[in-house]
């Protein structure tokens, strides 16, 4: 089932993204030609739940979207970082909170139609707010918390919009055991 590659061109590229057109031959031997490849940084989100048993979310403006988000805390992992400290770094930085029990919830591909990179999400629970936040440069947050009704109202009424991380809400909600 795999593609053969004949030829790879980068047609743009620059600091957050990189496109490249690809010249495929399938299994088959037909060619498939121009596939395009959006390369975008891989990047961590943290599901925080509170020593109280709430979820903390942030709300910040989408301009790609053209509104407001609530979705988790996260962030691009810088270079050589491990996923696991760039999700504690970004919810430290976005929140501040911290916590000392963090679990590995999943990796998934965001697009792998298109894009290149993954996604890796992590769980703190009885996290505490202990430091102050650090926003980077452009960065406008709100940090928001709700409880574990607030959340499942808020996923039956669509509020939450970021598609690839509805996966990673769902799963630390059966680990917490809140679907009953």
């Amino acid at each position: 089932m795999n593609w053969k590659l004949l030829e790879s061109k980068y047609v743009f590229r620059d600091r957050w993204l990189q496109v490249r057109v690809d010249k495929c031959q399938l299994p088959d031997e037909r060619i498939m030609e121009p596939y395009y490849v959006i390369e975008v940084p891989d990047w961590t989100n943290m599901v925080i739940i509170t020593r109280d048993e709430r979820i903390v979310l942030v709300k910040q403006y989408r301009h790609a979207l053209g509104a407001t988000s609530l979705e988790l805390p996260g962030g691009i992992l810088e270079n050589g970082e491990l996923p696991i400290a760039s999700a504690i770094r970004e919810m430290q930085e976005e929140t501040g909170y911290v916590s000392d029990e963090v679990t590995f919830l999943m990796k998934v591909s965001p697009n792998p139609a298109l894009n290149n990179n993954s996604a890796y999400f992590f769980m703190a629970k009885n996290a505490e707010k202990l430091t102050n936040t650090n926003f980077d440069p452009f960065e406008d947050i709100i940090i928001e918390t709700f409880s574990k009704e607030e959340l499942k109202q808020l996923l039956i009424d669509g509020k939450l919009q970021h598609g690839v991380q509805l996966g990673a809400i769902y799963q630390a909600m059966i680990q917490l055991n809140w679907l009953n």
